[in-house]
């Protein structure tokens, strides 16, 4: 009989007491243990199992649950010898930043010192152990939401050393979803307050912590070492395409197979490998995200489960607000093409608006990309680089993607949707009227950043090209061809259906130099299509001249006007 599936369990002694479902990662407490890294930072995508592996450790270490072997009989770490004995014998201090989504600095500081408070009040018997001094005892009661900076990053050394004290033994300091507050400050802007804070709070924890054991920290991203991690040179970084703990977080695809074969799934692998396949960690390709997987059990079909666990707010702002550079680059994603790229593993928060490299690595740590491959090449100067082969993750990526480039335009949800039925029909004057509409509604939502100007709109037509992909995606194959020169960009639509017309769209910016008028323009881009034979490969292809219509766009600011070739 299968087991229960509980959704949204992060708690390991709450799913073992249930016999909910559960796939046996304690392999990972040897791996982590017999390593005897002194600080290990583990970076996974959201929703990976990092909250539940934390869990494990805690209650597997911690001398709280002695006695409480229960939780791990039957499972890989209890079978040895070793272990039974280690279990149950540690001090540790487990604490996640994962709530601290606040809008402000004073608000997030607040949130992160009273998670310190929290773990100070769990420990308040050491105040009637006659083991602190009247300074100590004044120092403890000091910790609150409101303690000073100097106070407050001492905070968890100065807890490491009284439970050390106790408990005669170093202290074991789990951290968990350590980067949710930069992530935050960085969208929120407050990033230089918070890692400011951040810095001195891990400085004193986890590089002069004479009381410390061991530690682990896991997160989404790997912050950059200047930002956070300036002095902490005994940091050992898991990320992605490392290999240690590659199979501890994530499903194999060995262990997807045998639970859908215990849920009497087994007919259903082509359908979940499509929609949830592709994740890569280190050396094993075909790792799926457990909660798509989890859901897919529970509820028997597929469905966006991982990608709607979070707003994606940041990638989105990104990748609406980047260049067209970048516009183009997704747009080949989208189609199923590859990226080769050089990676900076690192996450420059600082860079992310203007490094086209650093969307990259941010979008590869957050799960959206995946690695195909990657190898070590030369570069110019004599050097060596890492250049990586990346793709969309997955269908269930893909159409996140998809569904938020749709939102992009929802704001002129009914023009952009009669602008795309009167180009399927043909009606240039309605195409102009609904045009003119989304240009003047979108244009700013596109066209950002540093120094945005009016005078090149290339975001926007990007973004533009984007959702034509989206909304016509099974009807016709968008295919473009891109030219150099300012402002320039070519879209070919050609139809699945015979019975449907093939689609040339040249856009062009108006250039007063050269042209009098948008009518200028718009001439100008309809005798390019035709000089530089844009219809020879529909011509190829068997379509007829009568069933390819052809189109010019100019823009002036805001302003189009769209011309037919009759």
């Amino acid at each position: 009989m299968a087991r229960t599936v509980g959704i949204g369990h992060q708690n390991f002694e709450k799913i073992r007491l249930k016999n909910n479902f559960y796939i046996d990662k304690t392999h990972f407490i040897k791996e982590w243990w017999e390593s005897d890294d002194e600080v290990t930072l583990i970076t996974r995508p959201r929703r990976f199992g990092k909250t539940l592996n934390m869990s494990m450790l805690e209650q597997f270490f911690s001398v709280k649950y002695a006695d409480r072997g229960d939780l791990f009989e039957g499972l890989s770490v209890w079978k040895d010898i070793k272990y039974r004995k280690l279990q149950g014998t540690y001090p540790v201090i487990f604490i996640s930043f994962a709530g601290i989504k606040e809008n402000s600095f004073v608000e997030a500081r607040k949130s992160i010192c009273r998670i310190v408070e929290e773990q100070y009040n769990k420990y308040d018997f050491l105040l009637k152990q006659n083991l602190l001094n009247e300074k100590e005892t004044q120092y403890y009661e000091q910790v609150s939401t409101d303690m000073s900076d100097s106070t407050a990053s001492v905070s968890l050394r100065t807890l490491s050393d009284f439970l050390s004290r106790y408990y005669e033994k170093k202290v074991l300091l789990l951290l968990d979803e350590y980067d949710t507050p930069m992530q935050e400050a960085y969208v929120n802007g407050y990033w230089d307050e918070m890692t400011g804070f951040i810095r001195s709070l891990f400085h004193s924890a986890f590089k002069t912590n004479p009381y410390l054991e061991r530690a682990v920290m896991t997160g989404i991203t790997r912050v950059s070492k200047e930002s956070v991690f300036s002095d902490l040179n005994n940091l050992e970084v898991v990320t992605t395409t490392s290999n240690k703990y590659e199979d501890a977080f994530g499903f194999t695809e060995g262990e997807v197979f045998a639970a859908l074969e215990e849920f009497g799934l087994s007919h259903r692998i082509k359908e979940v490998k499509q929609w949830y396949d592709g994740f890569t960690f280190g050396r094993i390709p075909d790792i799926y995200n457990p909660w798509s997987i989890i859901n897919y059990l529970d509820k028997k079909e597929e469905g966006l489960y991982w990608v709607n666990t979070s707003s994606n707010s940041l990638v989105g702002k990104l990748l609406r607000e980047s260049n067209s550079d970048i516009k183009r680059t997704f747009e080949h994603l989208l189609e199923g093409g590859k990226l080769v790229a050089e990676i900076d593993e690192q996450i420059i928060y600082e860079q992310l608006g203007q490094d086209e490299q650093a969307i990259w690595g941010l979008l590869l740590a957050s799960g959206y990309l995946k690695v195909s491959q990657y190898e070590t090449v030369t570069d110019e100067y004599g050097g060596w680089k890492k250049e990586y082969t990346l793709k969309l993750t997955n269908f269930e990526v893909k159409v996140m993607f998809r569904n938020m480039i749709r939102r992009w335009f929802s704001c002129v949800d009914s023009d952009y949707n009669d602008f795309i039925k009167a180009l399927l029909l043909g009606d240039i004057d309605a195409m102009n009227d609904y045009m003119n509409g989304v240009s003047q509604s979108v244009f700013s939502y596109f066209d950002t950043g540093k120094n945005p100007s009016r005078k090149e709109p290339e975001r926007f037509y990007h973004g533009f090209v984007l959702g034509l992909m989206v909304e016509l995606r099974g009807r016709y194959v968008l295919t473009s061809n891109r030219e150099s020169g300012f402002g320039r960009y070519d879209v070919l639509l050609e139809p699945l259906n015979p019975k449907d017309d093939a689609i040339i769209l040249e856009f062009k910016v108006f250039q007063p130099k050269k042209e009098k008028n948008l009518e200028d323009t718009v001439e100008a881009a309809l005798k390019q299509i035709e000089d530089m034979k844009y219809d020879a490969g529909l011509l190829a292809r068997g379509i007829t001249k009568e069933h390819i219509r052809k189109y010019g766009f100019a823009f002036c600011g805001n302003k189009v006007l769209i011309g037919e070739q009759l």
